[in-house]
């Protein structure tokens, strides 16, 4: 990857303990790999606390104060202390996730909502999870309102659930699982989606992307889910990185230019 381009990547985790040579090393990987913002997620209130501490060390890197599904059972008042970071530039990552039910799912819807209005209230961007519940997904947000800046992260659905998106105005991120095998359903809607609605991630340390399947994952690799993607949709790299970039900042105003 040619170092002119440049690279965001949406939506990692580079707290946990199995991101490759450890955090700093990690993030100085990634940007010289291009990478020039980093948002590291929070999915309880450990996980915010660590991700503003990280971004508190480091001007690139900026972090999202938010209570995933699985620990929706804990409460969204365990983590409304952290939103007064001045680090902080999303609400999530949030939402449904029917496949595991690590939390009862109308618990889970009722965080979700919350989160919602979090993201109103504050004028903060909504980062959403969502696994196996794109119709209860859509008739909280349909109910909540959809907050103007909103990312559907990880995105794994197909065209139809990419058009129901970007029809109420949200980006797709799209990670590593673009690139796996079986993903016949996401590269269509990666395919499809308008470019002024894509944003890449890694989620890393999870989802690697092919030719590193199987291991743990990094952020400096959001330039192979770019290359991937540019590729499959017959466009220079450049050109889907500029965008994505751009794009990125659309998302989240309150990174650094």
């Amino acid at each position: 990857m040619t170092q002119e381009l440049q690279w965001i990547d949406t939506h990692c985790h580079v707290y946990e303990e199995n991101i490759p040579g450890g955090q700093e090393h990690a993030l100085q990987a990634a940007r010289d790999a291009g990478v020039v913002t980093m948002i590291v997620i929070g999915t309880d209130a450990d996980t915010t606390r660590q991700a503003i501490d990280i971004a508190n060390m480091h001007p690139d890197v900026y972090a999202t104060v938010g209570l995933h599904p699985h620990d929706a059972k804990n409460g969204v008042e365990t983590i409304t202390p952290f939103l007064q970071s001045v680090r902080v530039v999303g609400i999530g990552e949030c939402g449904l996730d029917y496949y595991y039910d690590h939390s009862d799912r109308a618990v889970q819807r009722e965080a979700f909502a919350q989160q919602i209005q979090l993201a109103h209230e504050l004028n903060l961007p909504l980062v959403i999870h969502t696994r196996e519940a794109w119709d209860d997904t859509f008739d909280v947000l349909d109910a909540q309102g959809t907050p103007p800046r909103t990312i559907f992260h990880c995105f794994t659905g197909g065209e139809p659930e990419a058009r129901a998106c970007v029809e109420r105005g949200a980006y797709l991120s799209f990670s590593g699982i673009v690139t796996f095998k079986t993903a016949n359903d996401v590269r269509e809607a990666a395919q499809w989606c308008p470019p002024e609605h894509m944003l890449i991630e890694t989620d890393a340390p999870f989802l690697a992307p092919v030719p590193h399947r199987g291991k743990p994952n990094q952020p400096a690799l959001v330039s192979t889910v770019g290359t991937f993607i540019a590729d499959l949709r017959g466009e220079p790299v450049a050109q889907l990185a500029r965008t994505t970039t751009a794009n990125a900042r659309l998302a989240f105003p309150l990174i650094a230019p």
